[in-house]
């Protein structure tokens, strides 16, 4: 199957949103880690949970448009 130009883009972007969500993941994940403070803690968690989300959310959509990752 070719792909269009039209096509392409669509999936170039979805990639790089999934790259860029794997580093704030990985990022959150640090955050997590090094957080010592009671709120800091709470607050990292909340950005992890939202890390994790949105990154489980891009690879569903790759994988229902076939993109590999």
């Amino acid at each position: 199957m070719k792909r269009n130009k039209k096509q392409a883009a669509p999936n170039n972007f979805l990639y790089h949103q999934i790259l860029q969500s794997k580093i704030a993941l990985d990022t959150a994940y640090a955050n997590f880690e090094y957080a010592t403070e009671p709120d800091l803690i709470d607050c990292s968690i909340y950005e992890l949970k939202a890390a994790q989300s949105r990154y489980r959310y891009l690879l569903t959509q790759a994988k229902q448009r076939n993109i590999p990752c």
